[in-house]
């Protein structure tokens, strides 16, 4: 919330791959694995975003809903990354709180769009 106005999850979503690649730039200045998992947080983190913008522009409820899912997996998989990261102490958890903290957030919200259009889509 900006200004107590909700932000749309589509800004949101754009905000957080900024996050995500200015972390990924710092990462991938450190040599060997760190690196390595900058490539894939990239891919996943900046993906939920952008499948959730081709959301908007679906051809049907049912691709609407395929989009979302897409982005929903994106969110599980960079909540992966960032938690591996945590774990093994390639940065600190403090450090990435909020963007992990974020990343639940999306999931859930993407979690209950999804729901609440196959609701839809069912009646």
């Amino acid at each position: 919330m900006k200004n107590n106005i909700p932000v749309p999850i589509t800004e949101r979503t754009f905000e957080f791959a900024v996050r995500i690649t200015k972390l990924c730039n710092l990462l991938d200045q450190q040599p060997g694995t760190p690196r390595l998992l900058a490539n894939q947080l990239f891919r996943s983190g900046t993906s939920i975003g952008a499948n959730l913008a081709e959301s908007q522009s679906a051809q049907s409820t049912k691709d609407f809903i395929s989009k979302q899912e897409i982005s929903l997996k994106e969110a599980k998989e960079t909540r992966y990354w960032l938690r591996l990261l945590i774990e093994t102490d390639m940065i600190e958890s403090e450090r990435i709180a909020k963007l992990l903290d974020e990343c639940e957030q999306l999931i859930k919200i993407l979690a209950q769009s999804i729901v609440t259009s196959k609701k839809k889509l069912n009646n």
